[in-house]
């Protein structure tokens, strides 16, 4: 079945329009509807009426010249909607240019023996596959810019031929503008970018767009009424072969999860305020209650082995034995007096007040030796004698220590550690190393102990971090890293 094209026929001379029907009707592949006009009114008139799938145009008629009735065709944007091919009576290629600069599609040039009718049902055939394409263009133009105007962000193409914004969607409204005002006003990074992002945000667009790697950053924006906003520009350069590839973007108001982000933020610190205030109040706490053992629960227990050791001496000065339920008792009184000093030292290690918090490591170590299998080696970088370090750092240097080593007493199954600390890059780096069971790793995300999160917590305070490394059967690693000088309390 052929298919069916309607064409307007705008030609004055009756011989040629009744030739050019023939030269149609002669085509099998195609069925034509032929509306004809004599005049350029007639023309103008049938257009609008008949909407034609093309127009044969004659460039010279009574009432228009073929310029004169592309003008007149044209919308009020200046686009010939209808594929028109102008038929010329000579060969000016100046004119040829001008009618395709006005709407044309396509021209003849008649010749006396009519041979370009042959021509016509081809041409006729090109320039509306041309249509098409242009329709089809336009169809997926408009698509793309309903998606584009339905998403809530905010979409943009900058040129890197002007260097400016060539499109802003509607959606800029968001920031109080109008895309007239973006596309048209001044500057981008000079009058919407905040001040203290400015400088970022340029450097990070100029890295982007002479590498042509794509862009993401977040920063802030200044609304039109002096609204402070949070948005993520995601950039990439389309690659299509010119020698100015576009940019296109997209604005993502992540306002609403910044201030969720910022508040979460000051919630985490409070919370981590709490809990070093806390633990100031546990380690005074410790300092008072070993203080008060020491006075109180020493003294009388002091006092009575005294009592007990004067009363077995009597006996014995007597010439009498000594009651051995006197004697168990001084012994008991002794083993009491070395419990309450371990109570002591494990509340607050005095020597940590005394002598400072590396002699208090050192101390600590042969602690840990002394009362286990282990064998606990310690060295201290002599550089750290220089470093100034206050009471509170040095109770959470000792802490994590004690935790750490305790630790390995307790789980890592190890038979040597060692305890290393030294000055290294502007940080004191302590590391506590064993050669027990280790983990695996999955177990390293299940032995989040209370413990190991106050140790954390316990660095995070000053600034520090803690990592905690190991494999199944060779060793954990425990490091701890806190910046030179970040000696604040709790």
């Amino acid at each position: 079945m052929s298919r069916e094209t309607r064409i307007l026929l705008v030609e004055d001379d009756l011989v040629d329009r009744m030739a050019c029907k023939r030269a149609l009707a002669a085509d099998s592949a195609r069925r034509y509807i032929v509306f004809e006009a004599e005049t350029g009114e007639q023309g103008l008139h049938l257009a609008m009426e008949q909407r034609p799938d093309c127009i044969l145009l004659d460039y010279n008629l009574p009432d228009h010249t073929g310029l004169e009735f592309l003008a007149a065709l044209a919308g009020e944007d200046g686009e010939v909607a209808i594929p028109v091919m102008v038929l010329t009576g000579g060969s000016n290629a100046a004119l040829a240019v001008e009618l395709m600069r006005r709407g044309a599609r396509d021209y003849l040039t008649k010749d006396a023996d009519r041979h370009y009718l042959e021509q016509v049902p081809a041409a006729i055939e090109r320039m509306l596959n041309a249509q098409r394409l242009i329709e089809a263009k336009r169809e997926a133009e408009a698509k793309f810019r309903t998606l584009v105007e339905q998403i809530p962000a905010i979409t943009y193409i900058w040129s890197s031929e002007h260097g400016g914004l060539e499109y802003v969607s509607p959606q800029i409204a968001m920031l109080g503008y109008t895309a007239e005002e973006w596309l048209h006003g001044p500057s981008f990074h000079e009058a919407y970018v905040h001040p203290d992002d400015r400088r970022r945000v340029q450097e990070a667009v100029a890295l982007s767009r002479a590498s042509g790697a794509a862009l993401s950053i977040e920063y802030r924006l200044i609304a039109k009424h002096g609204e402070i906003l949070w948005f993520r520009d995601e950039a990439q350069t389309i690659h299509d072969g010119s020698d100015h590839p576009p940019v296109q973007g997209i604005l993502l108001d992540i306002t609403q999860s910044k201030l969720a982000q910022q508040t979460l933020q000051q919630s985490q610190a409070e919370l981590r305020s709490l809990a070093a205030h806390q633990e100031n109040i546990k380690e005074n706490e410790r300092k008072r209650i070993a203080q008060e053992i020491h006075d109180e629960l020493g003294s009388l227990l002091t006092g009575i082995k005294a009592y007990v050791s004067v009363s077995v001496e009597r006996s014995i000065q007597a010439g009498g034995a000594a009651d051995p339920l006197l004697v168990d008792a001084t012994r008991l009184a002794e083993e009491a007096l070395g419990a309450v000093r371990r109570v002591i030292t494990d509340l607050r290690p005095s020597v940590l007040d005394q002598l400072g918090v590396w002699e208090a490591m050192r101390w600590y170590a042969n602690q840990i030796q002394t009362r286990s299998d282990l064998i606990c080696d310690c060295s201290i970088d002599t550089a750290l004698s220089t470093v100034a370090i206050d009471a509170d750092l040095s109770t959470m240097l000792f802490r994590v220590v004690q935790e750490a080593l305790t630790n390995v007493v307790r789980h890592a199954g190890a038979s040597c550690v060692s305890v290393r600390a030294e000055a290294h890059g502007g940080e004191i780096v302590v590391e506590i190393k064993d050669d027990g069971m280790g983990f695996a790793g999955e177990d390293s995300a299940r032995g989040q102990t209370w413990g190991i999160l106050g140790m954390h917590e316990r660095a995070r305070h000053f600034g520090g971090s803690l990592t905690i490394s190991g494999r199944a059967g060779q060793g954990t690693t425990v490091e701890l890293r806190v910046p030179i000088g970040n000696t604040h309390g709790y």
